[in-house]
């Protein structure tokens, strides 16, 4: 009840806590995307959006949202869509397989279900429940938060258009254990910039968020000097045997969107590489640098200038 009190209270006294709220509700549907991103920015990044001259990576990734609008990317970012679409082009041994898709969570046959399993939505970003005993899994928690997850329309929170039309449902994978000394599942994530990959971000023990760690990488597996402040450093890292390999699956998936820009995630689990996700616009395009200055350094990497704008 005192949490509850205090996120009221909150919503009452600041704006921009109560404009974000809003808007993850849909109240600003209706509100052009240029000025509905505007304030955004505003209040994400602290400053005005200049989409008439962008420099910096957030803001380019700002007018991506706006004028790069191919249709292709909506499969791309559907959760289960992507994998026919991954598996025709790279086979499919680097998929993690699907033991089910559903409308709604009552709909989930939990009888035919492994112990371990992993659930997540396929129209949004982060929606996920992992279970690793089914004697301990909590559905009553599970359905709480997928069935809000099922009922929230993505593109409401951030204008990232292309989630717009996904169709909400549930997946059910096959829950991937890693049996080397890495406790936490650990993703390499392919920046791609005019398509060409210029680093990876490596991040370990997402699932807690307080306590995961992140770091930026060449692809020589050097740690860069900006990191993002909203996660700790996870420094010195040994890239895997199998990195070249991931790097060359990583070009390959490129060459599936040819984006402006993109992220393409896989994991490396007991030495085999699966595909996780494309990711158009990272944090939405609110990414958190430190030092600030990398923002203006990595929208150098990114020419918008041969682009065909495609916003309706």
């Amino acid at each position: 009840m005192e949490r509850r009190m205090k996120k009221y209270l909150k919503f009452i006294l600041n704006s921009n806590f109560r404009f974000k709220v809003l808007a993850r509700n849909g109240f600003f549907k209706n509100m052009p995307d240029d000025i509905f991103l505007k304030k955004l920015y505003r209040i994400e990044m602290g400053k005005e959006l200049n989409l008439l001259n962008p420099s910096t990576y957030n803001e380019k990734l700002q007018w991506l949202k706006l004028y790069d609008r191919r249709l292709s990317y909506i499969d791309l970012v559907d959760k289960y869509k992507v994998k026919e679409v991954v598996a025709d082009t790279i086979g499919e041994q680097y998929i993690v397989p699907t033991l089910g898709v559903w409308d709604r969570f009552e709909d989930i046959e939990f009888d035919m279900l492994p112990n371990q399993f992993v659930l997540k939505c396929t129209h949004d970003s982060g929606s996920v429940v992992i279970c690793r005993n089914k004697e301990e899994f909590d559905k009553n928690k599970a359905r709480r938060s997928l069935s809000k997850a099922l009922k929230h329309n993505f593109y409401y929170t951030s204008r990232e258009w292309c989630y717009k039309d996904v169709p909400p449902r549930i997946i059910a994978e096959e829950y991937l254990e890693d049996l080397s000394s890495i406790a936490d599942t650990v993703d390499y994530k392919f920046f791609f910039f005019n398509g060409r990959a210029e680093f990876i971000y490596i991040s370990k023990g997402l699932e807690n968020h307080d306590a995961a760690q992140i770091s930026f990488y060449d692809l020589e597996g050097k740690e860069l000097e900006f990191c993002r402040d909203d996660f700790h450093r996870l420094g010195d890292f040994t890239l895997p045997p199998n990195f070249p390999e991931m790097k060359k699956v990583a070009e390959k998936l490129y060459d599936i969107c040819n984006a402006p820009f993109v992220r393409i995630d896989l994991y490396s689990i007991n030495g085999k590489i699966y595909f996780s996700e494309f990711t158009f616009y990272p944090a939405s395009g609110f990414l958190p640098f430190s030092p600030k200055a990398a923002d203006e350094k990595l929208g150098e990497l990114l020419d918008l200038t041969q682009i065909d704008k495609t916003s309706p």
